[in-house]
Protein backbone atom coordinates (compact mmCIF):
# COMPACT_ATOMS: atom_id res chain seq x y z
CA UNK A 1 0.00 0.00 0.00
CA UNK A 2 2.87 2.38 0.83
CA UNK A 3 4.44 1.70 -2.56
CA UNK A 4 1.14 2.34 -4.35
CA UNK A 5 0.77 5.71 -2.60
CA UNK A 6 4.35 6.57 -3.48
CA UNK A 7 3.79 5.63 -7.15
CA UNK A 8 0.60 7.70 -7.21
CA UNK A 9 2.42 10.77 -5.92
CA UNK A 10 5.16 10.28 -8.50
CA UNK A 11 2.58 10.00 -11.25
CA UNK A 12 0.90 13.28 -10.31
CA UNK A 13 4.32 14.97 -10.21
CA UNK A 14 5.08 13.84 -13.77
CA UNK A 15 3.57 16.79 -15.64
CA UNK A 16 4.85 15.58 -19.02
CA UNK A 17 3.05 12.26 -18.65
CA UNK A 18 -0.18 13.89 -17.50
CA UNK A 19 -0.08 16.44 -20.30
CA UNK A 20 0.42 13.75 -22.95
CA UNK A 21 -2.37 11.65 -21.48
CA UNK A 22 -4.88 14.48 -21.34
CA UNK A 23 -4.01 15.69 -24.86
CA UNK A 24 -4.80 12.27 -26.33
CA UNK A 25 -7.32 10.73 -23.92
CA UNK A 26 -9.60 13.74 -23.59
CA UNK A 27 -10.33 14.27 -27.31
CA UNK A 28 -10.80 10.52 -27.84
CA UNK A 29 -13.13 10.34 -24.85
CA UNK A 30 -14.99 13.43 -26.07
CA UNK A 31 -15.45 11.85 -29.49
CA UNK A 32 -16.74 8.66 -27.90
CA UNK A 33 -18.97 10.70 -25.61
CA UNK A 34 -20.45 12.55 -28.57
CA UNK A 35 -21.15 9.28 -30.37
CA UNK A 36 -22.76 7.90 -27.23
CA UNK A 37 -24.92 11.00 -26.89
CA UNK A 38 -26.12 10.39 -30.45
CA UNK A 39 -27.00 6.81 -29.52
CA UNK A 40 -28.80 8.14 -26.46
CA UNK A 41 -30.78 10.64 -28.54
CA UNK A 42 -31.56 7.90 -31.07
CA UNK A 43 -32.85 5.66 -28.29
CA UNK A 44 -34.91 8.47 -26.79
CA UNK A 45 -36.52 9.30 -30.12
CA UNK A 46 -37.06 5.66 -31.05
CA UNK A 47 -38.17 4.95 -27.49
CA UNK A 48 -41.21 7.14 -28.06
CA UNK A 49 -42.32 4.45 -30.52
CA UNK A 50 -42.37 1.80 -27.75
CA UNK A 51 -40.28 -1.01 -26.25
CA UNK A 52 -40.48 -3.17 -29.38
CA UNK A 53 -38.91 -0.39 -31.47
CA UNK A 54 -36.05 0.04 -28.97
CA UNK A 55 -35.47 -3.71 -28.82
CA UNK A 56 -35.60 -4.14 -32.62
CA UNK A 57 -33.15 -1.35 -33.42
CA UNK A 58 -30.90 -2.47 -30.57
CA UNK A 59 -30.73 -6.00 -31.99
CA UNK A 60 -30.32 -4.77 -35.58
CA UNK A 61 -27.35 -2.71 -34.43
CA UNK A 62 -25.66 -5.87 -33.14
CA UNK A 63 -24.74 -6.52 -36.78
CA UNK A 64 -23.12 -3.09 -36.89
CA UNK A 65 -21.52 -3.77 -33.49
CA UNK A 66 -19.73 -6.89 -34.77
CA UNK A 67 -18.72 -5.05 -37.94
CA UNK A 68 -17.45 -2.04 -35.99
CA UNK A 69 -15.33 -4.30 -33.80
CA UNK A 70 -13.80 -5.87 -36.89
CA UNK A 71 -12.90 -2.35 -38.07
CA UNK A 72 -11.65 -1.51 -34.58
CA UNK A 73 -9.45 -4.61 -34.74
CA UNK A 74 -7.98 -3.51 -38.08
CA UNK A 75 -7.38 0.00 -36.77
CA UNK A 76 -6.08 -1.09 -33.38
CA UNK A 77 -3.61 -3.53 -34.89
CA UNK A 78 -2.56 -0.97 -37.50
CA UNK A 79 -2.32 1.71 -34.82
CA UNK A 80 0.19 -0.36 -32.85
CA UNK A 81 2.60 -0.24 -35.78
CA UNK A 82 1.74 3.34 -36.77
CA UNK A 83 2.36 4.65 -33.24
CA UNK A 84 5.77 3.00 -33.11
CA UNK A 85 6.64 4.23 -36.60
CA UNK A 86 5.62 7.73 -35.51
CA UNK A 87 7.91 7.42 -32.49
CA UNK A 88 10.64 6.54 -35.00
CA UNK A 89 9.55 9.41 -37.38
CA UNK A 90 8.94 6.95 -40.24
CA UNK A 91 6.10 8.63 -42.18
CA UNK A 92 6.66 6.46 -45.27
CA UNK A 93 5.83 3.29 -43.35
CA UNK A 94 2.82 4.95 -41.67
CA UNK A 95 1.27 5.60 -45.09
CA UNK A 96 1.85 1.97 -46.07
CA UNK A 97 0.05 0.91 -42.89
CA UNK A 98 -2.84 3.23 -43.75
CA UNK A 99 -3.24 1.79 -47.25
CA UNK A 100 -3.31 -1.78 -46.00
CA UNK A 101 -5.71 -0.92 -43.18
CA UNK A 102 -8.09 0.81 -45.60
CA UNK A 103 -8.07 -2.21 -47.91
CA UNK A 104 -8.98 -4.59 -45.09
CA UNK A 105 -11.59 -2.28 -43.55
CA UNK A 106 -13.48 -1.61 -46.80
CA UNK A 107 -13.42 -5.32 -47.69
CA UNK A 108 -14.90 -6.10 -44.28
CA UNK A 109 -17.59 -3.43 -44.75
CA UNK A 110 -18.69 -4.94 -48.06
CA UNK A 111 -18.75 -8.39 -46.48
CA UNK A 112 -21.21 -7.17 -43.83
CA UNK A 113 -23.23 -4.89 -46.10
CA UNK A 114 -24.23 -7.46 -48.75
CA UNK A 115 -26.04 -9.98 -46.46
CA UNK A 116 -27.67 -7.12 -44.54
CA UNK A 117 -29.13 -5.80 -47.80
CA UNK A 118 -30.12 -9.16 -49.28
CA UNK A 119 -31.52 -11.01 -46.25
CA UNK A 120 -32.09 -8.60 -43.34
CA UNK A 121 -35.00 -10.68 -41.95
CA UNK A 122 -32.77 -13.75 -41.77
CA UNK A 123 -30.15 -11.83 -39.80
CA UNK A 124 -32.78 -10.53 -37.39
CA UNK A 125 -34.08 -14.06 -36.78
CA UNK A 126 -30.69 -14.90 -35.32
CA UNK A 127 -31.34 -12.52 -32.43
CA UNK A 128 -35.08 -12.66 -31.79
CA UNK A 129 -38.18 -14.78 -32.31
CA UNK A 130 -40.56 -11.79 -32.19
CA UNK A 131 -42.23 -11.29 -35.60
CA UNK A 132 -42.75 -7.58 -34.94
CA UNK A 133 -39.15 -7.22 -33.85
CA UNK A 134 -37.89 -9.05 -36.95
CA UNK A 135 -39.83 -6.85 -39.38
CA UNK A 136 -38.98 -3.58 -37.61
CA UNK A 137 -35.30 -4.45 -37.24
CA UNK A 138 -35.02 -5.62 -40.86
CA UNK A 139 -36.44 -2.32 -42.12
CA UNK A 140 -33.80 -0.44 -40.13
CA UNK A 141 -30.95 -2.77 -41.14
CA UNK A 142 -31.70 -2.65 -44.88
CA UNK A 143 -31.02 1.11 -44.93
CA UNK A 144 -28.32 1.41 -42.26
CA UNK A 145 -26.12 -1.19 -44.02
CA UNK A 146 -25.32 1.32 -46.79
CA UNK A 147 -23.39 3.34 -44.19
CA UNK A 148 -20.88 0.56 -43.44
CA UNK A 149 -18.26 1.45 -46.12
CA UNK A 150 -18.33 5.10 -45.01
CA UNK A 151 -17.82 4.01 -41.41
CA UNK A 152 -14.89 1.80 -42.43
CA UNK A 153 -13.08 4.65 -44.21
CA UNK A 154 -13.78 7.24 -41.51
CA UNK A 155 -12.75 5.03 -38.59
CA UNK A 156 -9.54 3.95 -40.31
CA UNK A 157 -8.43 7.54 -40.86
CA UNK A 158 -9.47 8.49 -37.32
CA UNK A 159 -7.44 5.61 -35.85
CA UNK A 160 -4.38 6.56 -37.85
CA UNK A 161 -4.71 10.25 -36.96
CA UNK A 162 -4.66 9.24 -33.29
CA UNK A 163 -1.51 7.19 -33.86
CA UNK A 164 0.29 10.32 -35.12
CA UNK A 165 -1.09 12.41 -32.23
CA UNK A 166 -3.69 14.28 -34.33
CA UNK A 167 -6.71 13.89 -32.08
CA UNK A 168 -8.52 17.24 -32.32
CA UNK A 169 -9.68 16.96 -35.93
CA UNK A 170 -11.71 13.76 -35.40
CA UNK A 171 -13.59 15.44 -32.54
CA UNK A 172 -14.60 18.39 -34.72
CA UNK A 173 -15.67 16.04 -37.50
CA UNK A 174 -17.75 14.00 -35.06
CA UNK A 175 -19.49 17.18 -33.94
CA UNK A 176 -20.54 17.91 -37.51
CA UNK A 177 -21.74 14.37 -38.11
CA UNK A 178 -23.62 14.29 -34.81
CA UNK A 179 -25.50 17.52 -35.49
CA UNK A 180 -26.41 16.12 -38.91
CA UNK A 181 -27.59 12.84 -37.41
CA UNK A 182 -29.74 14.42 -34.70
CA UNK A 183 -31.36 16.91 -37.10
CA UNK A 184 -32.25 14.28 -39.68
CA UNK A 185 -33.40 11.90 -36.92
CA UNK A 186 -35.91 14.50 -35.80
CA UNK A 187 -37.05 15.23 -39.33
CA UNK A 188 -37.29 11.66 -40.64
CA UNK A 189 -38.46 9.73 -37.59
CA UNK A 190 -41.35 12.06 -36.79
CA UNK A 191 -42.02 13.56 -40.24
CA UNK A 192 -41.13 17.20 -39.63
CA UNK A 193 -40.78 20.06 -42.17
CA UNK A 194 -42.88 18.23 -44.74
CA UNK A 195 -40.94 14.96 -44.66
CA UNK A 196 -42.84 11.66 -44.20
CA UNK A 197 -42.84 10.06 -40.72
CA UNK A 198 -40.59 7.05 -41.38
CA UNK A 199 -40.10 5.75 -37.82
CA UNK A 200 -37.09 3.44 -37.42
CA UNK A 201 -36.37 3.57 -41.17
CA UNK A 202 -35.98 7.32 -40.81
CA UNK A 203 -33.45 6.77 -38.03
CA UNK A 204 -31.45 4.49 -40.33
CA UNK A 205 -31.56 7.03 -43.18
CA UNK A 206 -30.40 9.78 -40.82
CA UNK A 207 -27.44 7.61 -39.82
CA UNK A 208 -26.53 7.03 -43.47
CA UNK A 209 -26.61 10.76 -44.25
CA UNK A 210 -24.44 11.52 -41.22
CA UNK A 211 -21.86 8.87 -42.21
CA UNK A 212 -21.58 10.31 -45.72
CA UNK A 213 -21.01 13.79 -44.28
CA UNK A 214 -18.43 12.36 -41.89
CA UNK A 215 -16.33 10.61 -44.54
CA UNK A 216 -16.28 13.74 -46.73
CA UNK A 217 -15.10 15.84 -43.79
CA UNK A 218 -12.36 13.40 -42.71
CA UNK A 219 -10.91 13.17 -46.22
CA UNK A 220 -10.98 16.95 -46.47
CA UNK A 221 -9.10 17.33 -43.18
CA UNK A 222 -6.46 14.74 -44.11
CA UNK A 223 -5.65 16.03 -47.58
CA UNK A 224 -6.43 19.74 -47.42
CA UNK A 225 -4.70 19.95 -44.05
CA UNK A 226 -1.64 18.11 -45.40
CA UNK A 227 -1.43 15.70 -42.47
CA UNK A 228 1.19 12.91 -42.36
CA UNK A 229 -1.53 10.60 -43.74
CA UNK A 230 -1.95 12.61 -46.96
CA UNK A 231 -0.13 10.13 -49.15
CA UNK A 232 -0.55 9.32 -52.82
CA UNK A 233 -1.90 5.98 -54.03
CA UNK A 234 1.65 4.83 -54.76
CA UNK A 235 2.78 5.76 -51.24
CA UNK A 236 -0.12 3.90 -49.61
CA UNK A 237 0.01 0.71 -51.64
CA UNK A 238 2.69 -1.67 -52.90
CA UNK A 239 3.93 -3.48 -49.79
CA UNK A 240 7.10 -5.51 -49.40
CA UNK A 241 7.01 -9.07 -48.05
CA UNK A 242 8.83 -7.99 -44.89
CA UNK A 243 6.27 -5.24 -44.33
CA UNK A 244 3.31 -7.56 -44.87
CA UNK A 245 4.83 -10.11 -42.51
CA UNK A 246 5.33 -7.54 -39.76
CA UNK A 247 1.83 -6.12 -40.27
CA UNK A 248 0.00 -9.42 -40.10
CA UNK A 249 2.07 -10.85 -37.26
CA UNK A 250 1.15 -7.76 -35.22
CA UNK A 251 -2.30 -6.86 -36.53
CA UNK A 252 -3.92 -10.16 -37.50
CA UNK A 253 -4.34 -11.39 -33.90
CA UNK A 254 -6.00 -8.04 -33.05
CA UNK A 255 -8.35 -8.25 -36.04
CA UNK A 256 -9.31 -11.84 -35.20
CA UNK A 257 -9.55 -10.89 -31.52
CA UNK A 258 -12.04 -8.07 -32.03
CA UNK A 259 -14.11 -9.98 -34.57
CA UNK A 260 -14.42 -13.17 -32.51
CA UNK A 261 -14.97 -11.17 -29.30
CA UNK A 262 -17.62 -9.07 -31.04
CA UNK A 263 -19.29 -12.16 -32.46
CA UNK A 264 -19.34 -13.64 -28.98
CA UNK A 265 -20.90 -10.58 -27.39
CA UNK A 266 -23.48 -10.51 -30.20
CA UNK A 267 -24.38 -14.08 -29.21
CA UNK A 268 -25.20 -12.70 -25.76
CA UNK A 269 -27.99 -10.86 -27.55
CA UNK A 270 -29.32 -14.16 -28.85
CA UNK A 271 -29.89 -15.17 -25.24
CA UNK A 272 -31.28 -11.77 -24.28
CA UNK A 273 -33.56 -11.75 -27.35
CA UNK A 274 -35.22 -14.94 -26.16
CA UNK A 275 -35.99 -13.40 -22.78
CA UNK A 276 -38.58 -11.01 -24.23
CA UNK A 277 -38.74 -7.47 -25.67
CA UNK A 278 -38.76 -5.95 -22.16
CA UNK A 279 -35.46 -7.61 -21.24
CA UNK A 280 -33.87 -6.54 -24.54
CA UNK A 281 -35.14 -2.98 -24.13
CA UNK A 282 -33.73 -2.88 -20.58
CA UNK A 283 -30.26 -4.12 -21.54
CA UNK A 284 -30.22 -1.79 -24.58
CA UNK A 285 -31.00 1.26 -22.44
CA UNK A 286 -28.58 0.19 -19.69
CA UNK A 287 -25.80 -0.31 -22.24
CA UNK A 288 -26.36 3.15 -23.70
CA UNK A 289 -26.11 4.72 -20.25
CA UNK A 290 -23.03 2.66 -19.38
CA UNK A 291 -21.34 3.77 -22.60
CA UNK A 292 -21.23 7.30 -21.18
CA UNK A 293 -18.79 5.90 -18.62
CA UNK A 294 -16.96 3.48 -20.88
CA UNK A 295 -15.91 6.20 -23.33
CA UNK A 296 -13.62 7.65 -20.67
CA UNK A 297 -11.71 4.37 -20.59
CA UNK A 298 -11.72 4.06 -24.35
CA UNK A 299 -9.96 7.41 -24.35
CA UNK A 300 -7.55 6.29 -21.64
CA UNK A 301 -6.78 3.01 -23.42
CA UNK A 302 -6.21 4.88 -26.69
CA UNK A 303 -3.80 7.23 -24.92
CA UNK A 304 -2.07 4.22 -23.37
CA UNK A 305 -1.55 2.52 -26.73
CA UNK A 306 -0.31 5.67 -28.48
CA UNK A 307 1.98 6.98 -25.70
CA UNK A 308 3.53 3.61 -24.87
CA UNK A 309 3.88 2.83 -28.57
CA UNK A 310 5.65 6.14 -29.20
CA UNK A 311 8.03 5.56 -26.28
CA UNK A 312 8.88 1.98 -27.25
CA UNK A 313 9.26 2.96 -30.93
CA UNK A 314 11.81 5.57 -29.79
CA UNK A 315 13.64 2.87 -27.81
CA UNK A 316 12.66 4.24 -24.36
CA UNK A 317 11.49 0.96 -22.81
CA UNK A 318 12.11 1.96 -19.18
CA UNK A 319 9.97 5.06 -19.52
CA UNK A 320 7.25 3.00 -21.25
CA UNK A 321 7.22 0.61 -18.29
CA UNK A 322 6.81 3.52 -15.84
CA UNK A 323 4.04 5.05 -17.94
CA UNK A 324 2.24 1.71 -18.08
CA UNK A 325 2.11 1.61 -14.29
CA UNK A 326 0.87 5.20 -14.22
CA UNK A 327 -2.00 4.37 -16.53
CA UNK A 328 -3.24 1.65 -14.19
CA UNK A 329 -3.23 4.08 -11.27
CA UNK A 330 -5.25 6.60 -13.30
CA UNK A 331 -7.63 3.87 -14.41
CA UNK A 332 -8.40 2.81 -10.84
CA UNK A 333 -9.02 6.38 -9.62
CA UNK A 334 -11.35 7.20 -12.51
CA UNK A 335 -13.16 3.85 -12.15
CA UNK A 336 -14.09 4.45 -8.51
CA UNK A 337 -15.37 7.96 -9.23
CA UNK A 338 -17.41 7.03 -12.31
CA UNK A 339 -18.92 3.88 -10.76
CA UNK A 340 -20.23 5.91 -7.83
CA UNK A 341 -21.63 8.61 -10.13
CA UNK A 342 -23.24 6.00 -12.36
CA UNK A 343 -25.13 4.40 -9.49
CA UNK A 344 -26.08 7.71 -7.88
CA UNK A 345 -27.43 9.23 -11.10
CA UNK A 346 -29.01 6.19 -12.70
CA UNK A 347 -32.63 7.24 -12.11
CA UNK A 348 -31.99 10.63 -13.68
CA UNK A 349 -30.95 8.90 -16.90
CA UNK A 350 -33.73 6.33 -16.75
CA UNK A 351 -36.25 9.13 -16.30
CA UNK A 352 -35.34 10.43 -19.78
CA UNK A 353 -36.95 7.32 -21.28
CA UNK A 354 -40.20 7.59 -19.38
CA UNK A 355 -43.11 7.40 -20.07
CA UNK A 356 -41.92 5.53 -23.19
CA UNK A 357 -40.97 2.50 -21.07
CA UNK A 358 -42.86 0.75 -18.29
CA UNK A 359 -41.93 0.85 -14.60
CA UNK A 360 -40.90 -2.80 -14.89
CA UNK A 361 -38.40 -2.06 -17.65
CA UNK A 362 -37.11 0.97 -15.71
CA UNK A 363 -36.42 -1.22 -12.66
CA UNK A 364 -34.60 -3.75 -14.88
CA UNK A 365 -32.39 -0.96 -16.22
CA UNK A 366 -31.59 0.25 -12.70
CA UNK A 367 -30.47 -3.19 -11.57
CA UNK A 368 -28.34 -3.70 -14.69
CA UNK A 369 -26.53 -0.42 -13.98
CA UNK A 370 -25.77 -1.54 -10.42
CA UNK A 371 -24.32 -4.78 -11.80
CA UNK A 372 -22.19 -2.75 -14.21
CA UNK A 373 -20.83 -0.63 -11.34
CA UNK A 374 -19.93 -3.69 -9.27
CA UNK A 375 -17.88 -5.23 -12.06
CA UNK A 376 -16.46 -1.98 -13.48
CA UNK A 377 -13.04 -2.19 -11.72
CA UNK A 378 -12.33 -5.45 -13.57
CA UNK A 379 -13.81 -4.28 -16.87
CA UNK A 380 -11.96 -0.97 -16.96
CA UNK A 381 -8.66 -2.60 -15.98
CA UNK A 382 -9.10 -4.89 -18.98
CA UNK A 383 -9.71 -1.92 -21.30
CA UNK A 384 -6.44 -0.27 -20.33
CA UNK A 385 -4.40 -3.47 -20.06
CA UNK A 386 -5.53 -5.37 -23.17
CA UNK A 387 -6.33 -2.54 -25.59
CA UNK A 388 -3.61 -0.24 -24.27
CA UNK A 389 -0.62 -1.79 -22.54
CA UNK A 390 -0.32 -5.28 -24.02
CA UNK A 391 -1.17 -4.28 -27.58
CA UNK A 392 1.16 -1.29 -27.55
CA UNK A 393 4.14 -3.64 -27.57
CA UNK A 394 2.66 -6.13 -30.03
CA UNK A 395 1.64 -8.79 -27.48
CA UNK A 396 -1.46 -9.28 -29.60
CA UNK A 397 -1.60 -13.07 -29.63
CA UNK A 398 -2.00 -13.13 -25.85
CA UNK A 399 -4.69 -10.45 -26.07
CA UNK A 400 -6.51 -12.70 -28.54
CA UNK A 401 -6.40 -15.58 -26.07
CA UNK A 402 -7.54 -13.47 -23.10
CA UNK A 403 -10.52 -11.87 -24.86
CA UNK A 404 -11.83 -14.83 -26.82
CA UNK A 405 -11.44 -17.40 -24.05
CA UNK A 406 -13.30 -15.11 -21.65
CA UNK A 407 -16.25 -14.62 -24.00
CA UNK A 408 -16.56 -18.11 -25.43
CA UNK A 409 -15.66 -20.23 -22.41
CA UNK A 410 -17.32 -18.15 -19.69
CA UNK A 411 -19.62 -15.39 -20.98
CA UNK A 412 -21.61 -17.24 -23.64
CA UNK A 413 -22.29 -20.44 -21.63
CA UNK A 414 -23.40 -18.39 -18.62
CA UNK A 415 -25.67 -16.20 -20.79
CA UNK A 416 -27.65 -19.20 -22.05
CA UNK A 417 -27.59 -21.06 -18.73
CA UNK A 418 -28.82 -17.99 -16.84
CA UNK A 419 -31.34 -16.76 -19.40
CA UNK A 420 -32.78 -19.91 -20.96
CA UNK A 421 -32.10 -22.75 -18.49
CA UNK A 422 -32.33 -21.09 -15.08
CA UNK A 423 -34.64 -18.33 -16.46
CA UNK A 424 -33.13 -15.64 -14.25
CA UNK A 425 -34.06 -11.93 -14.60
CA UNK A 426 -31.97 -9.84 -16.99
CA UNK A 427 -29.76 -8.20 -14.33
CA UNK A 428 -28.75 -11.62 -12.92
CA UNK A 429 -27.94 -12.93 -16.40
CA UNK A 430 -25.96 -9.76 -17.12
CA UNK A 431 -24.00 -10.27 -13.90
CA UNK A 432 -23.28 -13.89 -14.80
CA UNK A 433 -22.03 -12.83 -18.23
CA UNK A 434 -19.82 -10.09 -16.77
CA UNK A 435 -17.95 -12.65 -14.67
CA UNK A 436 -15.75 -13.06 -17.74
CA UNK A 437 -14.18 -9.69 -16.86
CA UNK A 438 -12.85 -11.09 -13.57
CA UNK A 439 -11.19 -13.99 -15.39
CA UNK A 440 -9.67 -11.66 -17.99
CA UNK A 441 -8.34 -9.31 -15.32
CA UNK A 442 -6.51 -12.11 -13.51
CA UNK A 443 -4.92 -13.57 -16.66
CA UNK A 444 -4.18 -10.10 -18.05
CA UNK A 445 -2.43 -8.93 -14.89
CA UNK A 446 -0.20 -12.00 -14.87
CA UNK A 447 0.75 -11.30 -18.48
CA UNK A 448 1.44 -7.63 -17.75
CA UNK A 449 3.82 -8.59 -14.94
CA UNK A 450 5.77 -10.84 -17.33
CA UNK A 451 6.74 -7.71 -19.35
CA UNK A 452 6.67 -9.48 -22.71
CA UNK A 453 4.87 -6.44 -24.12
CA UNK A 454 7.95 -4.21 -23.68
CA UNK A 455 9.27 -4.33 -27.26
CA UNK A 456 10.46 -1.92 -29.95
CA UNK A 457 8.61 -3.14 -33.05
CA UNK A 458 9.86 -0.30 -35.29
CA UNK A 459 13.47 -1.44 -34.85
CA UNK A 460 12.66 -4.84 -36.35
CA UNK A 461 11.96 -3.49 -39.87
Amino acid sequence: MVQILRDTKEMFRDRIFLKKTVMIALPVAMQGMLNTVVNLVDNLMIGSLGSTAIASVGLANKIFFVFSLLIFGVNSGSGVLAAQFWGNKDVKSIRKVLGLALSLAVAGAIGFMIPALIRPQLLMRIFTTSDAGIQTGAAYLAVAAFSYPCTAITNTYVGMLRAVNRVREPVMISCGAIVTNICFNYILIFGKFGAPAMGVTGAALATLIARVVEVVLILGVVYLGRTPLAGSVREMFGWSRAFLRKFFVTALPVIVNEFIWGLGTAIYSMAYGRMGDEAVAAITIATTIQDLVVVLFQGLSAATAVILGNEMGAGKLKRAETYGKNFFILQFIVTVITACLCVAGRWKFIGLYQPGISDEVAEMVSRCIIVFAIFSPFRMFNYVNVVGVLRSGGDTAMCLFIDTSGVWLIGIPLAFIGGLVLKQPIHIVYGMVTCEEVYKAVIGYIRYRQKKWLRNLAADL
